[in-house]
């Protein structure tokens, strides 16, 4: 069985695409490697900070790996918050603090599409691919839902009632921006 390093420290993250992936790669985490600092993102796209994830794992500990950036892209806020979705409110700050800013940003605002994407680099064999995911949607007026995380509950996909956060993560991971890329991904190493 194939093993890459999923190379993140968020424990969402890691189950949805555990989940995406059904078993047919062993993930290794960053916790499975006794790795628990924050690898610096400094990219102005979320392709830069992906790539400068895998690279630092791939660097230090010569594994086949794999990393991802997420985005929150705002159509009427220029695209934020965008690289900086998850400190969209200030380093330290919660998911409840960004989602907080995102509807006061859009209080009087009628344009309320978005789009979530997700860029995964992928460093195998000692080359680097890139796979992406989107999924359009708009920002709902008030939170709905307890499952999912980040800006799950203000995020209504197109042709959906529901929010991702009160979509399970089944449903979710049939059309997600993560499970689009990850798809991506498997797709591309059953091929190898």
């Amino acid at each position: 069985m194939k093993e890459l390093v999923f190379a993140t420290q968020n424990k969402h993250k890691l189950e949805e695409i555990q989940q995406a992936i059904n078993g047919q790669f062993r993930i290794i985490s960053l916790f499975d490697l006794n790795y628990f600092e924050d690898i610096p993102e400094t990219g102005e796209t979320l392709m830069e900070n992906a790539l400068q994830k895998a690279n630092f794992i791939y660097q230090n500990y010569k594994k086949d790996c794999f990393a991802d950036d997420t985005g929150l892209e705002i159509e009427a806020l220029n695209g934020e918050p965008g690289v900086y979705s998850a400190r969209y409110a200030g380093n330290g700050r919660s998911f409840e603090d960004n989602m907080n800013k995102v509807l006061e940003k859009l209080h009087n605002k009628t344009n309320r599409k978005a789009c979530f994407k997700t860029v995964i680099a992928l460093i195998y064999k000692k080359q680097t691919y890139y796979f992406e995911g989107i999924v359009n949607g708009t920002i709902t007026t008030e939170k709905k839902g307890k499952e999912g995380f980040g800006y799950d509950p203000i995020f209504l996909p197109n042709g959906y009632t529901k929010t991702f956060a009160e979509l399970s993560l089944e449903e979710k991971n049939k059309m997600s921006h993560r499970a689009i890329a990850s798809k991506k991904l498997i797709h591309f190493l059953n091929q190898q």
